[in-house]
């Protein structure tokens, strides 16, 4: 499996700052995310991470279709927050990966979670769509959207 780390250094520093500005920008366009149902927010991505675990234990790869669809789903939970640049959004996961709280929270639900989740959100990205604007275009900030 290809990790995150396969990543190359400058391009992991712009996918930090990128979600860093994206983040602040988003954060005081919207009074810290009042908007966002944190509740539901919590509960959406506990069903996903036991559903990605599932295809993790049976031997699923980062690029299947499945775990792309699941990684969708991811994107469109982070959503409901803002909607990050293609850049942000890997910069999400390599912030997944480098605190250690977030790490402890993704591996709970299984020991791999942190790297397969990194590498199916860069295949992501490399693939998708929906993406909002790099962040020196000004991206805009997504508000009052609860996402459901």
């Amino acid at each position: 499996m290809t990790g995150i780390g396969a990543m190359g250094n400058s391009y992991e520093d712009e996918c930090r700052r990128s979600l860093a500005e994206e983040q602040a920008r988003s954060l005081a366009g919207t009074n810290d995310w009042e908007h966002v149902d944190r509740a539901r927010v919590h509960q959406d991505w506990d069903v996903l991470y036991r559903e990605i675990t599932v295809f993790l234990n049976d031997g699923a790869l980062p690029g299947d279709q499945k775990i792309q669809e699941l990684v969708r789903r991811h994107f469109d939970i982070v959503c409901r927050f803002y909607t990050p640049s293609r850049e942000a959004y890997v910069g999400m996961s390599l912030f997944y990966a480098e605190d250690e709280a977030m790490r402890a929270f993704h591996d709970s639900y299984h020991a791999g979670m942190v790297e397969f989740l990194g590498a199916a959100i860069k295949v992501f990205a490399d693939q998708g769509t929906g993406f909002a604007p790099g962040t020196g275009s000004g991206a805009p900030v997504r508000s009052g959207d609860t996402g459901r």
